[in-house]
């Protein structure tokens, strides 16, 4: 049933082992096909090119959204549970007969809906709005695979429990797992959401119930569709954490903040999915405010401490091996060539600067008048989704192949390069995508000149050169996404056999030495970022407040 690791020296659950395996293929898979769609679509929205038929472009965008947004992701979440509370507690699987019902229903139902949206069974978009409707085998495989993603956050709970009772760690659990602990608690919310408005869809399409009201599937449904990346935002934190210990040895420099952090994610940072409902008659102005602002703010106190934690706990471990000079010596001799490191900090850059900043902006009631329903909004989800969580994740992925694959990384040089040519193609994008949006270029039409519409409008003539920037940070993004897909398939299919330590490309860095006695900040260089931060977003905020005030003129 097990093995021991010949890196780390933990017990390795062979059943567990080959759960995380397939669930990660799986995340792989799901993001080829989720980049396929993007390529298409940056060449179908970029006006030069215009490649896809208006019924085509709708039906790629449904196939990116899922592929992209909720298969990828799901899978390599599920696929870290099963790590975070076996292979890092040293622990044994609950139920494989389970983990593999899951990963089953999971895959049935991945199947299901690509081949539906595929043949032009599922013409909806991802969002699939009453009274749009699908297929019932649409809605019958998002639910087999919400079943499946659930009984996998289930399985998660229990190898807890077992961990526990077989105390095969120590007083608390690593902060890592912890983290993981706040992210299934916010899926187990989210995918019985999901349930909750998809059961009664489904009946829908299948004739049974004659209708359903489109302001209340709008409502319900946000709770899943929003509420899914808000898991993807606590993994990806986690995977932070557990980058920054891995690359250096680096540890938050007060835990228990850092865990507090997480349980204000928890109570809190659902409610952001409300920003999508801002311009909707139904929802009164005071549970509007209530949930953009006193609430949201919960989430964002705990985005600011991870935000802070995360570089700090490099930066501590750094001066502690001597990189002391200056503020910025620890990060200038950080270890940059292991894209492990790169990939943590430029996604944490790129959802801090990018994603964080705009989604604030977003999530306001009164701010979100300028770009609701433009292309900012999916822009914001890249600085996120994206910039932030996928960047991660794959970061994550330079261990996970030598220790759970174990297989050497193939194309060592040029994963040294994927995270940048990564980082850059989709910060450009993501920047491009929010000020067209901010021009008024719309988030989902087909064809901005409204050809053959009955009217017509102009835009400014900058958008012409952001929708250039546009294509390239798109194909650049994709060009590292395909990099990356390279790599993994290349290094867990065809690569060399991991032995042991002398194999490892990448070392698992070893704790820095015991802290000095010294005055003064603990990470002076991240305090200077962080303020540095806090500018950028109040100068930002300041300037949406003063277009919006250009844009409601008060006579």
């Amino acid at each position: 049933m097990f093995r021991t690791c010949d890196i780390t020296g933990l017990k390795v659950d062979l059943r567990a082992e080959r759960l995380i395996q397939l669930n990660a293929v799986m995340a792989v898979v799901s993001l080829l096909v989720g980049v396929i769609a993007a390529l298409l679509l940056v060449l179908t929205r970029w006006q030069v090119v215009h490649l896809l038929p208006v019924e085509w472009y709708y039906r790629i965008l449904t196939l990116h959204g899922l592929n992209a947004l909720i298969f990828w992701i799901i899978f390599f979440e599920v696929a870290g549970l099963y790590f975070g509370s076996t292979v890092v507690l040293n622990s044994r699987m609950s139920s494989p007969k389970f983990g593999w019902l899951a990963f089953i229903l999971m895959v049935l139902g991945f199947l299901l809906v690509n081949y539906t949206i595929l043949t032009g069974s599922a013409d909806v978009l991802m969002t699939s709005y009453a009274p749009l409707q699908a297929s019932p085998i649409y809605y019958l495989g998002i639910i087999l695979f919400a079943v499946g993603a659930l009984i996998g956050v289930f399985l998660f709970f229990a190898n807890l429990l077992i961990a526990r009772k077989e105390r095969t760690y120590g007083d608390s659990l690593p902060l890592f797992t912890f983290g993981l602990v706040a992210a299934a608690i916010i899926a187990t919310l989210t995918l019985a959401t999901g349930a909750i408005i998809y059961i009664p869809t489904l009946l829908w399409s299948l004739g049974i119930i004659k209708s359903i009201d489109a302001g209340v599937y709008k409502l319900v449904w946000w709770g899943l569709g929003h509420s899914s990346q808000q898991i993807n935002v606590t993994a990806m934190i986690a995977v932070w954490y557990l980058g920054a210990f891995l690359t250096v040895g680096g540890a938050s420099i007060n835990e228990k903040v850092s865990r507090f952090a997480f349980v204000f994610y928890v109570i809190g940072i659902n409610v952001a999915s409300a920003h999508h409902l801002l311009v909707d008659p139904g929802p009164s102005p005071a549970w509007k405010v209530f949930n953009t602002s006193y609430i949201m703010y919960i989430a964002v106190l705990a985005s600011m401490i991870h935000a802070f934690a995360v570089p700090s706990a490099v930066e501590s471990a750094q001066r502690r091996r001597g990189f002391t000079k200056g503020l910025f010596d620890w990060l200038k001799n950080a270890p940059w060539g292991n894209p492990a490191f790169s990939a943590v900090f430029l996604s944490i850059i790129i959802f801090g600067f990018i994603g964080g900043v705009t989604g604030v902006v977003n999530g306001m009631e009164q701010t979100n008048i300028i770009v609701h329903n433009t292309l900012s909004i999916p822009g914001h989800f890249k600085g996120t989704v994206v910039g932030g969580t996928t960047l991660a994740f794959m970061g994550a992925t330079y261990y996970l192949i030598p220790l759970i694959f174990r297989k050497k990384i193939a194309f060592f040089g040029l994963a040294k390069a994927q995270p940048w040519v990564f980082g850059l193609g989709i910060a450009v994008l993501a920047v491009s995508m929010y000020i067209l949006g901010a021009f008024g270029v719309p988030r989902r039409h087909y064809d901005i000149t409204f050809s053959g519409g009955p009217f017509t409008y102009t835009f400014n003539p900058a958008v012409d050169f952001f929708w250039v920037l546009f294509a390239i940070g798109g194909i650049t993004a994709v060009i590292g996404a395909l990099m990356w897909i390279l790599i993994v398939v290349f290094s867990v299919f065809l690569g060399q056999p991991v032995r042991g330590p002398q194999d490892m490309q990448l070392q698992i860095a070893s704790p820095p030495p015991p802290a000095k006695e010294h005055h003064g900040f603990e990470a002076p260089g991240t305090l200077t970022l962080t303020l540095l931060f806090m500018g950028v977003f109040l100068v930002f905020l300041l300037l949406n407040w003063g277009w919006l005030a250009a844009m409601w003129e008060v006579k």
